[in-house]
């Protein structure tokens, strides 16, 4: 029986153009922007506190019910997808 032949293994090159210029050039984020993203987490924060511990004195609030968890849980939701893009 024949022995078969070894190939020989190509050596691995990176692509030069793989890496995209965009992530490259960008720099760290304004503060104006860290501002924002934290405050998005704290407004949800606030807003479920209040609701929690003064929902019933306060009458728009009361009558939203159990969308204010919607209403927090979505601010603080969108500060942290504003972390994804946080450098």
């Amino acid at each position: 029986m024949p022995k078969s032949k070894v190939r020989k293994k190509k050596d691995y090159v990176i692509a030069p153009g793989s890496r995209t210029p965009g992530a490259i050039k960008s720099g760290p984020s304004s503060p104006f922007y860290v501002a924002v993203m934290l405050g998005f987490m704290l407004v949800g924060l606030l807003w479920l506190l209040v609701y929690y511990l003064a929902a019933e004195n306060i009458g728009w609030m009361n009558s939203l019910g159990a969308y204010n968890f919607l209403i927090g849980f979505g601010f603080m939701v969108v500060g942290l997808a504003m972390t994804m893009r946080w450098r």
